[in-house]
This record gives structure tokens, C-alpha cells and sequence, in this order.
């Protein structure tokens, strides 16, 4: 049973076909949480990208053996639960490493350079009018000799790290027991086992404490799960603490962030802007105060949307299913708050 697979295939029945061979299949573009709940009772295999399979969900789907999550984040399932059940859990560890690092810096670039908005004064007619060869109407930036914070430091973090250093920039990230202090939310980088591996690319970094990176970086960029001891991370406290001149990038998830802190932080120049692809609650509510925040870029959750990142995601998930029902499952997670 595919219960949103509308994103992912937009609306392609023909991409899931390999799943037909494993047994009957039901797919839905989208499903509201009285069909999820209706629907997931007769699946024994759930796979699901945003729909939320809370404990209702679970207690209610006798049948349901494997959660397959068609993403590498799955707080939209309560992992207790299902473990309690014993229904496995399964997700893609990586399948958008290149594409959301690639995104994160379109979304610092555009804060760099505002490209959209100097190509639309050209189309307009203002380059055709100025005296002079050039002209700006946004501060130019350069980012080599910068300092990039990188909270969460896997697979993505690395890469986007990488990246950095190409660019000549300094890179600074959380280690993994940081702790914050001084009254902000405990930060505790808990990655899974895949985000560690042997093979993982590695870039220069330097590992500091949250207070430290906070307070030198010129750019944050978030990169770690949405657990509840990282929910709200980058709130008041936080953001007072980082530089006036800074921006910070999410590239993650929206619930890492308080929107009316930020928003506030950037209407009050205690930040120089912000570029998110992730919101809270999406779609984002059409009152949300970042809309209307100074300095600051909201685009749709499309980091992880490439082509190419689309049809690994696909496969992926098709390869979790056929490997637990033959037996030899593959890809299956905890519940991040019991990781040590």
C-alpha cells in the first residue's frame, strides 16, 4: 500500500511496477489521515513519505508487518510503536547526499548574489537604462576566507563540507557529543550507523562546541534529524548568539527551526538572512511570519527532488520491500532517542 507516492513518481503508476511481482499493490497519490488509517489496515507493507503512522495508525493494522519509508528522515513514524508491534521500519540512508549538498549552495549563492532578482531587473528594462556597464542592488559576497558551521556532520554534512572547502572556506562542525548550555535545547548528533561508514567521503573540518560554532560561523547550515532534543534547536537563544552578518541554511527539517525567532532575528538585523527549503509545517501556513521576513528565501522542500535522486529513492525502497519479504531485511531503524 503506497500512501503518497505523488511526489515521489508524480502520479506514475508504471514507476512502481516492480513491486507488482512481490504482491498486490494499491497506490494513492495522497492520503488524508482518516484514509491513512483506514487504508493501513488492510497493508501488511505501508510505504509512506509524509503521511504521519502515529500509535492510532499502528495499534489499528493487525496485518502490518514493514513501514517503508521513501525517505532517509522518518520522524513521520512513531518508531516506538511500530517497534513494540514488532512491524520493522525501513528508510533510504542515501540517496540525496549530492543533491541536497548541491541545493545548499544554490540557496547560498542566491543570498550571495541574488542571481534571480538581478535577472529580473534586466529583463525589466533596468540594465538597458543605467549609465553605467554594471550596476547591483544587493551587497556582492564572496565566500572564500568565510567560515561555514555545519550542525549535523553525516553523509550530507560531509559532503556539503566538501563543497565548502572548494569554495575556500573555513569549516567548523558539531561534535558529536556537543552539548549546549546556557538554558538553549541539548544538542546531540545522533546519525545512524550508515551515516558513518568506512567509505564516507571526508572533508577538512574542525570540531568545535555549539557555543563556538555558533559564534564564529558565517554561515550555519543544518543537516542533522529532527529528534526532540533537536526540535526548536535554532530558536531565540541560539540565534542571539549568532553574528549580525551571518545566514543560516535548512536544507533539513523545518521543526530544527522556531520560525517567529527567526523571523524576528531577521526583521530586527540580528541576522543577514536565511534561506530555507524545509518549514515547520508544510505546506507552509499562508500566516507564517518567515514569509515575510526580511532577507529571507523559502523554497518548496525540493532539495532532495532531482531526477536522479528521485529514481535512486525508488529503487531503493522497492529493494527495502523485496529484501524483508524474502527474509533478509535491509535498511531498518531505531528510534534515534535510544542511540548511545
Amino acid at each position: 500500500m503506497v500512501l503518497d507516492g505523488y511526489t515521489l513518481t508524480e502520479g506514475d503508476r508504471a514507476a512502481w511496477s516492480a513491486l507488482d511481482r512481490l504482491g498486490n499493490v494499491e497506490i494513492f497519490d495522497r492520503s488524508s489521515p482518516d484514509e491513512v488509517l483506514a487504508r493501513a489496515q488492510a497493508a501488511r507493507v505501508l510505504i509512506v513519505n509524509k503521511a504521519r503512522i502515529g500509535t492510532d495508525v499502528i495499534e489499528a493494522s493487525s496485518r502490518l508487518r514493514l513501514i517503508a519509508v521513501t525517505a532517509t528522515g522518518y520522524d513521520c513514524v512513531d518508531v516506538v510503536a511500530a517497534s513494540r508491534r514488532g512491524i520493522a521500519v525501513a528508510n533510504v540512508p542515501e540517496y540525496g547526499t549530492d543533491s541536497v549538498a548541491q541545493f545548499t549552495f544554490a540557496l547560498l549563492l542566491e543570498l550571495c548574489h541574488r542571481v534571480g532578482l538581478h535577472a529580473e531587473a534586466v529583463r525589466s528594462g533596468d540594465w538597458s537604462r543605467s549609465p553605467d556597464f554594471c550596476f547591483w542592488r544587493t551587497p556582492q559576497l564572496e565566500l572564500a576566507g568565510l567560515t561555514l558551521g555545519i550542525i549535523g556532520y553525516g553523509r550530507i554534512g560531509r559532503r556539503v563540507g566538501e563543497i565548502a572547502a572548494a569554495f575556500g572556506m573555513r569549516v567548523l562542525a558539531c561534535s558529536r557529543q556537543a552539548r549546549r548550555a546556557g538554558g538553549v535545547n541539548p544538542l546531540i548528533e545522533r546519525q545512524s550507523a550508515h551515516d558513518q561508514g568506512a567509505d564516507a567521503p571526508r572533508s577538512p573540518v574542525r570540531f568545535v562546541s555549539m557555543d563556538d560554532l555558533v559564534s564564529q560561523s558565517d554561515v550555519i547550515s543544518l543537516h542533522c534529524p529532527l529528534t526532540n532534543e533537536t526540535r526548536g534547536l535554532i530558536n531565540r537563544e541560539l540565534l542571539r548568539r549568532m553574528k549580525p552578518t551571518a545566514f543560516l541554511i535548512n536544507t533539513s527539517r523545518g521543526g530544527l527551526v522556531v520560525d517567529a525567532d527567526l523571523a524576528d532575528a531577521l526583521n530586527s538585523a540580528g541576522l543577514a538572512g536565511a534561506a530555507l527549503d524545509v518549514i515547520s509545517s508544510e505546506p507552509v501556513a499562508s500566516d507564517n511570519p518567515l514569509l515575510t521576513a526580511r532577507n529571507c528565501l523559502i523554497t518548496p522542500h525540493i532539495a532532495w527532488a532531482t531526477t536522479a535522486a528521485r529514481r535512486r529513492l525508488l529503487d531503493c525502497t522497492i529493494a527495502n520491500v523485496e529484501a524483508f519479504l524474502t527474509g533478509r531485511p535491509i535498511n531498518i531503524v531505531r528510534d534515534l532517542s535510544t542511540l548511545k
